[in-house]
């Protein structure tokens, strides 16, 4: 074969490499212009972001919001974008105890008027005998795991909460037996035995799956551990908002219309937090960021006073701002996060 020939065969397989080249680089772009606009985009406030899923074209909102999620929640988690909820402030120390400035109080007709505390030691429950179900529990979470959380227990009635239902109550009604006080953080902190007391029927509320094994989920593994490595020890409220329409079929189990959580930070100087209210129609593969509140508007609408023992000032600015972002995280950490919510590890 002479060299012209060779040179020929060579020169007739650029068009392809450029080509090929060529497509490379538009796919970069394409790829790096849809993550910048769905950053921006995923961003927006939730009634924003509901609005414009009305008025534009559904394929364009599912793919900005496919590669603006993800993309956000490391941005976030990178300190790169979005605001925390903090207020600077030095405050006794709480540490390992379970409540963080004061027990949850009752404050308007919102809440019922049969709170009961039912003190489980490394958790504290507020029950209602006529809801028959938690209306806010309490717990704290230090960055240290000290056991594993081995097999789940069973269910079981609550003979010390009043009108406690039977596990068996939640059959075949198509919603989940609801943690309050989570399986897996305390069983990893503080061992079986309190474990064990997270399935008694008196910390359990009704759950939709898509909550219960989604974005409730997620925020409970990212509370026990990713926040907890990155800003220590973590106080938690966790409640349900009444639904006085609604009961669980075949019983007279109220069914919360939403449910929320509220997780405290605190360094030397500083107080964060995080305040979430979650619908039971929740998809299965929401994001947390998008269903970030401020605590007064938790506390308008559960008729709850959460931590009545910060200083006025403090509590009142605290609880007026809006976090748009999840505390930052350790590097890889990030990643982890995205992968919890993927659901590749828990």
């Amino acid at each position: 074969m002479t060299s012209s020939s060779v040179r020929k065969k060579k020169s007739g397989k650029n068009p392809l490499r450029k080509l090929a080249r060529i497509f490379a680089a538009f796919s970069m772009l394409l790829f790096v212009f849809l993550t910048a606009a769905g950053n921006w985009f995923a961003r927006h406030p939730r009634e924003w972001l509901e609005a414009k899923e009305k008025t534009l074209p559904l394929f364009l909102t599912r793919t900005l919001l496919y590669f603006g999620e993800p993309s956000a929640d490391l941005t976030d988690s990178f300190g790169i974008t979005g605001r925390d909820a903090s207020v600077k402030a030095k405050t006794p120390d709480p540490s390992s105890k379970v409540l963080f400035a004061g027990m949850p109080k009752r404050k308007t007709a919102k809440a019922p008027r049969d709170i009961s505390i039912l003190d489980k030691g490394d958790f504290i429950v507020g029950w209602s005998p006529s809801l028959k179900r938690p209306v806010w529990c309490a717990y704290h979470v230090t960055p240290k795991v000290k056991y594993e959380a081995g097999k789940r227990p069973n269910f079981r009635k609550d003979s010390s909460a009043k009108s406690c239902p039977v596990a068996a109550s939640y059959a075949r009604t198509g919603y989940d037996r609801g943690h309050l006080a989570p399986n897996y953080a305390i069983a990893t902190r503080y061992g079986p035995q309190a474990q064990a007391k997270t399935f008694l029927m008196s910390n359990i509320a009704p759950q939709t799956p898509e909550l219960n094994r989604g974005v409730w989920r997620e925020i409970e593994h990212r509370i026990a551990d990713l926040f907890t490595a990155r800003w220590g020890e973590v106080w938690v409220v966790v409640g349900a908002l009444s639904d006085d329409c609604e009961t669980l079929s075949g019983t007279d189990i109220s069914v919360p219309a939403a449910f929320y959580q509220i997780v405290i930070a605190k360094t030397q100087e500083e107080i964060k937090a995080l305040a979430f209210i979650i619908e039971q129609e929740v998809p299965w593969n929401a994001w947390p960021r998008r269903y970030l509140t401020s605590i007064d508007t938790v506390e308008n609408l559960s008729g709850m006073d959460f931590f009545s023992e910060l200083e006025d000032a403090v509590e009142n600015s605290l609880e007026s701002q809006t976090a748009t972002r999840l505390w930052t995280l350790r590097f890889w950490d990030a990643f982890k996060a995205v992968k919890i919510h993927c659901g590749v590890e828990d």
